[in-house]
């Protein structure tokens, strides 16, 4: 039986059509709903027409490559999670795909419990971020405006349009103004310690996120940098006009 009040659905992109299966069946064994697509030009076109709670997309695609896939749709959807499977020797490709916005990755030949774990704790953070409405948790630093509850961000009363790293990243910094975090603590909050060595997709998206919520990204006043250690965010003080 699901663990979700309504069953969420997972798209599996995947060419290799024996691991699709394998994993579509363990994951309706779990109460979810599966679609599988094995080549990445159609995988894209069901992405971007269906409604899905969660993507799997193995990098290594005919007609369209993970990579570039993942690309396409984070340039019109930032929010539906990821989980990217790739083989141990494309690490550069990995790379790629986390600073385009994976939300997660697991390396061939993999555990199926295991993905299901990560499955299921993607889901739960979907769930959660879609949570109720209502007694909105807000935070405002200067002219951004930050709901937690809708997972949304305003900037002088204009909505932002932010990707799931990108409003975890100002979550945190917002709610410990002044704290500097260096980029391994970062990676380890908001990744998770299965990323270990990519530090250097944070700077990725601190800067992105400097472009959205900067006036002037390279002269920041919300996210500062803190030189030999990584980056904080102003406090209130520093922030009221």
């Amino acid at each position: 039986m699901s663990e979700y009040s309504e069953t969420s659905r997972v798209l599996i992109i995947e060419d290799d059509r024996e691991i699709a299966s394998v994993v579509a069946m363990n994951l309706e064994s779990n109460g979810l709903a599966t679609e599988q697509v094995n080549d990445g030009v159609e995988g894209l076109k069901r992405a971007l027409t269906g409604s899905y709670d969660l993507i799997i997309l193995d990098i290594m695609l005919p007609g369209l490559d993970g990579i570039s896939l993942c690309r396409k749709l984070r340039e019109v959807d930032g929010h539906t999670p990821v989980l990217m499977l790739t083989a141990k020797t494309e690490e550069i490709d990995l790379v790629l795909s986390l600073e385009l916005g994976a939300d997660d990755y697991m390396t061939k030949p993999f555990s199926i419990r295991e993905l299901v774990a990560r499955t299921n704790a993607l889901l739960r953070r979907t769930a959660a971020r879609k949570g109720v409405e209502g007694n909105a948790d807000t935070l405002r630093v200067g002219d951004i405006l930050i709901d937690f509850s809708r997972h949304q961000v305003q900037m002088k009363g204009e909505i932002l349009d932010l990707t799931v790293k990108e409003f975890e990243l100002l979550s945190l910094f917002a709610r410990n103004p002044g704290r500097a975090y260096s980029r391994s603590e970062l990676l380890n909050s908001i990744w998770g310690y299965s990323f270990e060595g990519y530090e250097h997709t944070v700077n990725t998206h601190i800067n992105r996120l400097r472009n959205k919520i900067e006036e002037d990204p390279s002269h920041p006043k919300h996210l500062i940098t803190v030189w030999g250690i990584g980056y904080r965010f102003t406090d209130t003080l520093e922030a009221t006009p």
